[in-house]
């Protein structure tokens, strides 16, 4: 079975290994916040200032609440699992690519304010899974584009800027939401592909002796 053979594959415990590790991290960043009275929102990205583009590393991991942080890290965890599942290493060079592009495009377009939290990768996440089970029309992947659709799909309104509230951050939705789509069309070739069937191949190697057989046993 190859690493991308998806329809015979069983869902393995290193599938949670990174995804936990980045929840941790994410918590753990927002405990150590809280127990220190400190407010870093300043490292997340700051659209069109020099020194905000460390927020395209760092905003990922900056919430600015408890609810802010609980509110990504369910779809976070579970989009991620998902996507090492079905893409095996290529997921985590996915997943990088989010990050930064993301983050990159968020700072050109962006209001002049600090951008936190990781709803823009989750967003770039399922934009490009469910893209990708669409052009790559994997049965597999098909069935989770639609599973993304009936749990997610209310996002699609988060990238507009009338649909949201006060102080959310579309442009950091819709940068992840491009980003993801845009990896689906450039990724199209990586990763597991549409099964093919050779049905004429499978008669051509049957014998003759085979063949009257079969077709007694019919």
């Amino acid at each position: 079975m190859s690493n991308y053979d998806i329809e015979n594959k069983k869902i393995s415990s290193n599938t949670f290994i990174f995804p936990t590790f980045l929840l941790i991290i994410i918590a753990g960043i927002k405990m150590l916040e809280l127990k220190t009275g400190s407010n870093w929102a300043h490292l997340g990205v700051e659209p069109k200032n020099i020194s905000g583009l460390k927020g395209i590393l760092f905003s990922p991991f900056i919430h600015g609440s408890v609810k802010h942080l609980f509110n990504n890290v369910i779809p976070l965890f579970f989009l991620l699992s998902a996507m090492i599942h079905f893409y095996d290493r290529l997921a985590y060079i996915i997943y990088i690519i989010i990050h930064i592009l993301s983050g990159c495009l968020l700072w050109f377009i962006g209001r002049e304010v600090f951008h936190i939290g990781a709803s823009g990768v989750i967003y770039g996440l399922a934009s490009f899974m469910f893209f990708s089970g669409i052009l790559r029309r994997n049965t597999q992947l098909l069935a989770f584009s639609l599973l993304i659709t009936f749990l997610y799909g209310s996002m699609v309104w988060g990238i507009f800027p009338e649909t949201v509230k006060k102080g959310v951050s579309w442009e950091g939705h819709l940068s992840g939401a491009i980003t993801g789509l845009m990896l689906s069309i450039v990724l199209l070739k990586k990763g597991p592909q549409k099964k093919e069937y050779d049905w004429g191949e499978d008669d051509d190697n049957i014998d003759d002796n085979d063949k009257y057989i079969y077709h007694i046993v019919d």
